[in-house]
């Protein structure tokens, strides 16, 4: 009989391993819904999945308790999963206003070494989607389910960063050098009008 739970055990080990994707429990909510007889109770579940390497999903779903609930959420994150562009430098290709219902979120490329500025489910998603340099601002509602859907579209919104020609870089440069040594070099013309008055 021990044996049994034994391998049932080691078999539960072996696919907690294969699951490579962090989650993280944005929300957890009872909700009540009034039926004939009286009030059903339920709970929802808003949960981020990321695998911290450019990909992320959050999920919602409602169950009879709080683990069925945080299972189902987990299965429909894994069903909308989005790619993250990112740079080389681990941050965001540019900065991006998004306005989804009553969410307003601003999310800011950032140098390396800043880490992750932001706050709430910003925080988490950006963690678990890879990023390591960013900047985020929640200037709308403070729900965070609301405000973890419009993460997701933003993170979704981004482009590829375009490859820059360092050629044109310097030769815009050197050009920049030229028109103030021309500055410079041209003489200051007094204003004869100012000494006669």
């Amino acid at each position: 009989m021990q044996k049994g739970k034994q391998q049932r055990n080691r078999r539960g080990d072996r696919n907690e391993n294969r699951d490579e994707f962090d989650q993280v429990v944005l929300d957890l909510a009872r909700v009540t819904r009034v039926m004939a007889g009286g009030k059903r109770m339920r709970f929802r579940a808003c949960i981020a999945i990321g695998d911290k390497k450019g990909r992320v999903g959050v999920g919602i779903a409602k169950g009879a308790d709080v683990q069925l609930a945080i299972s189902k959420a987990v299965n429909d994150a894994k069903k909308n999963l989005i790619k993250v562009e990112m740079t080389e430098t681990g941050t965001i290709p540019h900065e991006v206003r998004i306005r989804n219902y009553s969410a307003h979120l601003l999310i800011k490329p950032a140098p390396s070494g800043t880490g992750i500025i932001a706050g709430s489910v910003l925080r988490q998603i950006f963690e678990l989607s890879g990023i390591n340099d960013i900047v985020g601002k929640i200037m709308g509602t403070g729900n965070k389910v609301n405000n973890s859907k419009a993460v997701i579209e933003a993170l979704s919104s981004l482009r590829k960063p375009r490859k820059t020609n360092k050629p044109i870089e310097k030769s815009i440069e050197k050009k920049d050098a030229k028109d103030e040594k021309e500055k410079k070099s041209e003489p200051v013309k007094k204003d004869n009008n100012k000494d006669k008055k």
